[in-house]
């Protein structure tokens, strides 16, 4: 059974950091393209940024270029999303994913689905 677990959310005011975390168990996580997504109250679900299995390739949303990095480390499973000079609109439940192949910022093409993490960032 594929488990996608994030943790690393929380309250913080505007300017700060988080660190997001997501720990995979049930799968050969190198193999798989890691990506992390948010979904703010009333509005869909936003690509954030992803990773390709090598860690070589990473994308991301222009709002997040140069605030927001994506790694990973394969031998523990896991993926980060480090979080830097936060905003009030940043505001979310963050959620991992892991793809079959690199999907980039086409959510249908994720496989599994961790169940997500709020991000709240006062102003």
């Amino acid at each position: 059974q594929v488990q996608l677990a994030e943790s690393g959310g929380g309250l913080v005011q505007a300017g700060g950091s988080l660190r997001l975390s997501c720990t995979a168990s049930g799968l050969t996580f190198s193999r798989y393209a890691m990506g992390w997504f948010r979904q703010a109250p009333g509005k869909a679900r936003e690509f954030v940024a992803d990773i390709s299995w090598s860690g070589v390739t990473t994308s991301y949303l222009d709002s997040a270029k140069g605030r927001f990095t994506i790694s990973r480390d394969n031998a523990k499973n896991t993926v980060f999303l480090q979080m830097d000079s936060l905003k009030p609109e940043d505001t979310a439940v963050y959620y991992c994913a892991a793809a079959s192949v690199y999907s980039g910022s086409d959510s249908s093409r994720y496989n599994y689905w961790g169940q997500g993490t709020q991000v709240t960032v006062s102003s």
